[in-house]
């Protein structure tokens, strides 16, 4: 007999603070919302650019979805780069808007908190009057450093600017550093931050065989401004989960001792899901489990197969959550979403009559 999910948020706080939860929880960084329209049967997405009552019923039915998809707690960010000025390199492939110290000194640094909160505080309000009883959100202040500094030079100029400028190289962490922090702090200071279970940013430091940037670059100019955000966080009684892609082995212990509660993003060719387990379960919390490709790609037996592969391999892990290894983007099939879901939902004990609802 089909029973309504009930939410319970604190199932992906305990995972983040890595700990066994009562029921296990699903988890994905992303699911676009052309297949959460799809899943509601009606448009809405576009209701998060209008007014404060749209937005409002925007958080109702993105709300609504993951109740009705047995998610304890939704994920939704507002992005550091959406604030920037003449930002755009990394998301958009624009040409970096700084290249030299004299474009460093002359960019309006002091203007980037006004702007995120201009933009994004009617947001956040918005989600925290729609998120439902038993339900919070894992989330915040979107991006770390690494991609705010990219959003700004390109990935490529950086590397050229960490040989020919170092002073300017080692400025621009330092600056986005600090403005991260007081984004953060303002944030955490709102009534809104307690709509929120676990906090969160993603900050993609790897790729298949390496870091972007070497690790010594990473502890010196990056993790050092992960700790003081994180040890904010933790100030006010909330776990830290970081979304990072990619091959980050060498700088996992330096992540793990900055102080994040949890770590999620995983994809096979890499690493599968059981291999972060097996080697971080013991220090923190490990969010994802199935590889993206594997949801566009296998049959229900296949993924069944999968999934309860890596599931039985975790079981003796307290910290886990489960979903996807990156995100739900427009090209996943709804049918490969939905089986995956369908999975795990019956390998935790629910009695699904009919579905997705």
């Amino acid at each position: 007999m089909k029973t309504e999910f009930v939410p319970d948020y604190k199932n992906v706080e305990l995972a983040a603070r890595n700990k066994k939860a009562p029921r296990l929880p699903l988890y994905e960084h992303i699911i676009c919302v052309e297949l959460m329209e799809e899943v509601l049967g009606h448009k809405f997405g576009g209701l998060l650019y209008g007014g404060y009552s749209d937005k409002v019923e925007y958080f109702k039915n993105f709300c609504e979805f993951h109740r009705i998809m047995g998610y304890d707690s939704p994920s939704f960010e507002c992005c550091i780069t959406g604030a920037l000025i003449d930002g755009g390199a990394l998301g958009a492939h624009k040409e970096g808007a700084i290249k030299t110290m004299d474009d460093f000194r002359r960019y309006p640094w002091d203007e980037i908190e006004k702007r995120y909160f201009t933009y994004y505080d009617e947001v956040f309000r918005a989600l925290a009057e729609a998120v439902p009883p038993g339900m919070k959100f894992v989330g915040g202040v979107g991006n770390g450093v690494f991609e705010c500094v990219q959003d700004l030079t390109g990935y490529i100029n950086l590397c050229f600017i960490s040989a020919d400028d170092p002073e300017l190289y080692e400025a621009l962490f330092r600056k986005i550093g600090e403005i991260m922090y007081r984004i953060w702090e303002r944030f955490l200071s709102q009534p809104y931050a307690d709509a929120y279970c676990v906090m969160r940013f993603g900050d993609d430091l790897g790729f298949k065989s390496n870091t972007l940037l070497s690790a010594d670059d990473i502890r010196r100019h990056i993790i050092p401004a992960y700790k003081k955000v994180i040890s904010l966080i933790h100030s006010k009684g909330k776990p830290f989960l970081l979304h990072s892609c990619g091959c980050i082995f060498s700088v996992m212990d330096d992540l793990i001792a900055a102080g994040i509660d949890a770590k999620h993003s995983n994809e096979d060719e890499i690493a599968p899901f059981t291999v972060w387990v097996e080697l971080y379960g013991d220090k923190i919390g490990n969010f994802g489990g199935i590889d993206t490709d594997a949801v566009c790609r296998l049959s229900y037996a296949e993924m069944k197969d999968y999934i309860h592969t890596v599931l039985a391999k975790c079981e003796c892990h307290a910290g886990i959550a489960f979903g996807s290894g990156n995100s739900i983007p427009n090209y996943v099939p709804l049918e490969g979403f939905l089986n995956m879901n369908r999975i795990v939902r019956e390998y935790r004990g629910e009695k699904l009559a009919r579905f997705p609802v």
